[in-house]
């Protein structure tokens, strides 16, 4: 087993994968996101020693090897419900999840059928935001942040990391050839005083680099 990350006992609480908002019972809003980084980081914290629990969105992967506990969910609403209820026992909470930051404010219990006067106004209101309220907490776990930008990537994660008060933020650069749904990635790891790039490799071998910098991180930060 890997173990030199230093996690051994350390309990870890991981959220990853889309949420779907759902329109009405054959639509939903979503995302591209796969899961694949935020289960590959819980497989990493799982060989480093951690005792992970996963609360996932709708993806179709198998939970990885070691993880002591997976939530399944499909919302945002669902996804902070399962966090919220579950961090007040964890050490370190990792939030990979892609949350959906909006949803329709009137769902509908039937098909909206195509009508004369053309499509649907949706309007859209705001989704609790997981990782803001997580990191708000007294006493909190170490907060690691993830953020996938277009453009201006550590300028924006910088930006997230102070507003949201964190204490790391692992960011990306998504388009058709990086990020999401990809099976590599590359990261730029932000914390308060300082930051590393992470160069583009493998998911698997990206989280277990990624998870060694958390437990170090975490080893610092944890109170005595």
């Amino acid at each position: 087993m890997w173990r030199e990350a230093g996690l051994g006992g350390v309990r870890v609480l991981i959220d990853a994968g889309p949420t779907y908002e759902d329109i009405d019972p054959v639509r939903f809003l979503g995302n591209r996101s796969s899961g694949k980084m935020g289960f590959a980081v819980a497989a990493a914290a799982a060989e480093a020693g951690a005792q992970v629990s996963l609360v996932a969105g709708p993806v179709a992967l198998a939970t990885p090897p070691g993880v002591a506990r997976r939530i399944d969910v499909r919302s945002a609403r669902q996804m902070h419900a399962a966090v919220m209820d579950a961090v007040a026992d964890a050490d370190v909470f990792i939030a990979a999840a892609a949350v959906a930051d909006w949803r329709v404010a009137d769902y509908s219990p039937r098909k909206i059928k195509k009508g004369p006067t053309g499509a649907p106004t949706l309007v859209l209101i705001e989704n609790p935001d997981i990782l803001a309220d997580v990191a708000a907490r007294d006493p909190r776990p170490f907060v690691v942040g993830f953020a996938a930008e277009t453009d201006r990537v550590a300028e924006h994660a910088r930006e997230k990391l102070e507003r949201k008060k964190l204490d790391m933020l692992a960011a990306n650069r998504v388009d058709e050839h990086a990020g999401i749904a990809a099976d590599d990635n590359a990261l730029e790891l932000i914390w308060p005083g300082g930051g590393e790039s992470l160069p583009r490799a493998p998911k698997a071998e990206l989280a277990r680099a990624l998870v060694a910098r958390i437990a170090a991180h975490y080893q610092a930060w944890k109170p005595v």
